[in-house]
């Protein structure tokens, strides 16, 4: 199969895509194939920078039909790629015979060159991507590949001229510059030709239209090359240019050279030095030299080095710059908050223009700038910029031309060029970097404290060469005795001080260069411990920090928001300032505490609707219409909007265990608490135990700091579910039992209901209930009646869901699901179904527990759900496992366990494999069976799970009557 783009998308060997967004996305897999497409990148050009909220489930199901279509798209972290060969997409192919067209040339093989121009030429079949809609990408790709063709296009003509082809090339020479008027390369080929055809006055009318056109179009006179073609015309008196030697000094930018070698006019070399212990960077650098080699001879090539405070981006431009040698010289330009003019200054002078020569006006040294630069190919380093405006009068124009700039910002306005993103160094080139100025002996000695060293300095460039810099000066400190007084994050960025570099200073200049309000805005977002937020915080547009490089960009998180994330030492100067500034964190969390509860509670009532604790909320009000599965209008809108609501809780879930922790230490134990209780609904639908451990203890912990008696019951009934879901009963029904004395009426009966289902885990035995069961009965009840007269109208769902399950009443269950339709509660309806699933299967009542569990997952499947739905899984794996659909009951049950393992959920995990165990062993499959159990014996084993490990024993030892052998 074979793709193309130059022109309307074609699709060899296969169909194209209709609609318009899935040629968006094949064009875009396309066009960086066979390289990953990160997903935000993909949403951003389908949607043409305004994605939707649902924007990456729907582009998944717009990738789900492109495989339908297209071999080869694999879904990567973070993106998509489509594997396929360069030669089999017409763009890269286009590239790969220009690159062999340019060395053919370098190698003098001038008629093998233009051939393989003319063939690369002859991919094209109209305008790059002629019939997608997305200007995103056509901004993106197909301006940069018309450029492309248009230089390959004057390159093939210069080597026509050079075969003595001027006659036949002026037809085509004309088109073009009728279709690029302002193209003054173009009109240079038709002089030359029209000249070396012998027309030579046609030559000097060519020259008049261009010069019209110009002068009419952009106020501008001809440039030095179009002058020097209409010159070759008036002196040469009709005899044939030379045009091998004219044709290449002009595209290498040289002038007749001087004794040293070197061009005359041409600057020397004004680097900074290189320095010597450098290490690292080898991606960036061989980006630089690729990218380098990759643009066309004939235009200037412009690159962009970004990224944070002390990442290194001057010290790997001059590494850089050292290592290319262009004929024309090197210059360096320090920005700064200097203005284009004083820069412009001093590079006029390093170009050789006399001081008094030098205009006033800014205009008039930016024409005087590009003329002196539009026959030289320089190297410029333009060193910390402030923004486009300050660098784009400082770009030279000459073909070849390379200017290096680096900044905080990527300069997204900054035209034709292209941005490398620096972070900080990966832990082999940090301590490579430690050794290089501290002494690689020292760090050998010292590896574990070395590399401690490189966390406390969070990799970051400055921050190390800082460090090691310390130890180098100090030959009697061990590694271990610096990394120590880095430990203290109070002291931290005192002690990555040295001479004049400080990380300190390197902060503080960008600090200092944001307006009033972002500077407020950076402060206070030291508050938080996070290691990234969304703008929704703080209630305030982050981007103009992530331009100033004191935030970075982390992409959209799975609710649509775009995350802000930044270096530890950036937060700890932030924090340093807002202590100084704003007296502390205190202050900022106790004003935005409010903000953050009310959110999550919101969230959180969308889990949990009606939930005391939550406001008693309803998804719907009771005059709506429901749905079978008691969904207001439609269900899939409703479950829409709760997916949305669990996937906000899901992308803030970092976020705001760090904000349980900064509350607590702050002092504001009521926000603290409360949190913490609200997001408890979240850690149970992802099973994220450990987060919930953590805030339960915090909560806990601040809910009787602040003598809060109703909140420390509720965090311990939270507790408890924990416990059950890890199932430790015995732990779980201390916790409640801790929670009876703090607690009163309907908070009472929940605590009540719990402990009935701590004990409802012992099963009934064969013939007549356990002591246990009868317990929870009792409990059951009276929490059902407590839940009636208090009129609580999702604890009574709860009791009769509870009781419905223990007695094996499907009236009960049928009731309990009515109750979460009136409550509009599709996750609650969802767990009735399962129940009722269960009661069915028992009862051997098989179409009616496929019905209840296949409805069961398209609530789960709406909401987005993934580990009930896996439980959903195992149930529906059992049913068919009893209707003797073998191969149905272990597809669903290795979906299921699939889902259990990349939770992290060992306990369902365990079960998975027993139901797979089951279904291996009916259908005669004892190996099957003996993996699946040998896996599961040792899930149990590490869960301490005796009853499971028996089990899983006892089916082994089937498997081995039937297979013969010992397991």
């Amino acid at each position: 199969m074979r793709f193309g783009v130059l022109g309307p998308l074609r699709v060899d060997g296969g169909q194209a895509p209709g609609p318009a967004k899935h040629r968006t996305l094949l064009a875009a897999l396309l066009l960086s194939a066979p390289e990953r497409v990160p997903v935000e990148r993909l949403m951003s050009m389908v949607w043409d920078d305004r994605p939707p909220a649902s924007a990456e489930s729907v582009l998944r199901v717009y990738v789900s039909a492109l495989r339908k279509l297209v071999d080869g798209i694999r879904t990567v972290p973070g993106g998509y790629l489509i594997e396929v060969a360069p030669d089999d997409v017409d763009c890269h192919r286009f590239e790969q015979l220009v690159a062999a067209a340019r060395q053919a040339r370098a190698a003098g093989q001038i008629a093998e060159a233009a051939d393989g121009f003319r063939a690369a030429l002859g991919l094209w079949r109209g305008q790059a991507l002629a019939d997608v809609e997305s200007s995103v990408l056509r901004r993106a790709s197909a301006v940069p590949l018309e450029e492309s063709r248009l230089t390959a296009l004057e390159e093939r003509v210069e080597l026509d001229l050079r075969l003595g082809r001027g006659a036949e090339v002026v037809g085509e020479l004309r088109a073009l510059v009728g279709a690029h008027p302002l193209r003054e390369r173009a009109w240079v080929r038709l002089i030359e030709a029209l000249h070396q055809a012998g027309r030579r006055s046609e030559a000097l009318g060519a020259y008049q239209d261009a010069r019209r056109t110009l002068v009419e179009e952009l106020g501008l006179e001809p440039g030095a090359e179009l002058t020097a073609a209409q010159q070759r015309v008036l002196s040469e008196n009709g005899s044939q240019p030379p045009h091998g030697e004219h044709a290449w000094s002009a595209h290498d930018g040289r002038q007749p050279g001087s004794g040293d070698g070197r061009p005359a006019g041409a600057v020397g070399d004004e680097l900074p030095p290189d320095i010597s212990d450098f290490a690292g960077r080898r991606q960036a650098l061989d980006w630089i030299h690729r990218t380098v080699g990759e643009q066309a001879p004939a235009a200037p090539v412009h690159l962009v080095l970004h990224g944070p405070p002390g990442c290194g981006k001057s010290a790997l431009a001059v590494h850089a710059a050292t290592g290319i040698d262009l004929p024309d010289g090197r210059l360096h330009a320090a920005l700064g908050a200097r203005p284009p003019s004083a820069v412009l200054e001093d590079l006029l002078r390093s170009l050789g223009c006399p001081d008094g020569a030098v205009p006033p006006a800014l205009d008039d040294r930016v024409r005087l700038y590009r003329t002196m630069t539009a026959r030289r190919r320089l190297l410029l380093v333009l060193d910390d910029a402030a923004d486009e405006a300050q660098v784009r009068p400082l770009l030279p124009t000459g073909p070849g031309s390379l200017t290096l700039v680096t900044s905080r910002s990527s300069l997204p306005g900054l035209e034709a060029a292209r941005a490398y993103e620096l972070g900080v160094l990966d832990e082999e080139e940090a301590v490579a970097m430690l050794g290089g100025v501290a002494g690689h002996e020292r760090v050998r000695a010292e590896p574990e404290a070395a590399r401690r060293i490189v966390r406390l300095c969070g990799h970051l460039p400055l921050a190390l060469r800082i460090a090691g810099s310390r130890l180098a000066r100090k030959p009697g400190w061990t590694l271990e005795h610096l990394a120590g007084r880095l430990g203290d994050e109070r002291r931290r960025l005192d002690e990555l001080s040295a001479g004049d570099l400080a990380v300190r200073g390197s902060l503080a200049l960008g600090y200092r260069g944001l307006p009033d309000p972002e500077r407020r805005l950076l402060r206070e977002l030291s508050a938080w411990s996070a290691p990234d937020f969304a703008s929704w915080v703080l209630g305030a547009e982050l981007e103009p920090l992530a331009e100033a490089g004191l935030l970075q960009s982390r992409g959209l998180d799975e609710a649509g928001q775009e995350r802000y994330g930044w270096h530890d030492l950036t937060r700890l100067y932030a924090a340093e300032r807002l202590a100084e500034e704003d007296g502390g964190p205190g202050g900022v969390l106790a004003v935005r505490a409010e903000v953050i509860l009310e959110r999550t509670r919101q969230a959180r009532a969308a889990l949990l609707p009606a939930e005391p604790g939550t406001g008693r909320t309803e998804v719907h009000l009771p005059e709506h219409d429901t749905s079978e599965e008691g969904l207001p209008g439609d269900p899939a809108l409703e479950t829409g909007w709760l997916r949305q609501e669990a996937r906000w809780l899901s992308a803030e879930r970092r976020f705001l265990v760090a904000s349980v922790d900064d509350f607590y230490r702050a002092r504001l134990y009521e926000a603290a608490w409360r949190l913490a209780f609200y997001l408890t609904p979240l850690f149970e639908l992802g099973a994220h135990h450990d987060d919930w451990h953590a805030t339960t203890a915090i909560g806990l912990d601040a809910a009787r700091a602040a003598g809060h008696r109703r909140g420390e019951a509720l965090l311990l009934r939270g507790l408890a579910d924990l416990h059950r879901a890890e199932g430790r009963t015995d732990a779980a029904a201390a916790a409640l039992r801790a929670a009876q004395p703090l607690a009163e009426g309907v908070e009472l009966a929940r605590i009540t209901l719990r402990l009935g289902l701590v004990q409802a885990q012992t099963r009934p035995g064969p013939t007549h209930p356990s002591p246990q069961a009868v317990q929870a009965e009792q409990a059951f009840v009276r929490a059902l009646r407590a839940f009636e007269e208090a009129g609580d109208r999702r604890g009574r769902a709860d009791a009769l869901r509870a009781l419905g399950a223990l007695r094996q009443d499907e009236a009960l269950l049928r009731e309990s699901l009515a109750a979460y339709r009136d409550l509009g509660d599709p996750r609650g309806a969802a767990e009735a179904l399962l129940d009722l699933a269960r009661l069915h299967l028992a009862a051997g009542r098989h179409p009616q527990a496929r019905d209840c569990v296949e409805r069961r997952l398209g609530l789960n499947r709406r909401l987005g759900d993934r580990l009930p739905e896996a439980v959903a899984l195992l149930v529906l794996a059992e049913v068919a496992r009893a209707e003797g659909a073998l191969e149905d009951a272990a597809r669903a049950a290795r979906e299921a366990l699939e889902t259990f393992t990349r939770y992290g959920d060992r306990r369902n995990a365990a079960q998975a494999l027993l139901v797979l165990a089951r279904t291996a062993l009916e259908g005669d499959e004892t190996d099957g069976a003996v993996d699946a159990l040998m896996r599961a014996m040792g899930e149990f084993d590490g869960l301490g799970d005796e009853e499971g490990k028996a089990e899983a024993v006892r089916l082994a030892q089937e498997a081995r009557r039937r297979r013969g052998q010992r397991i």
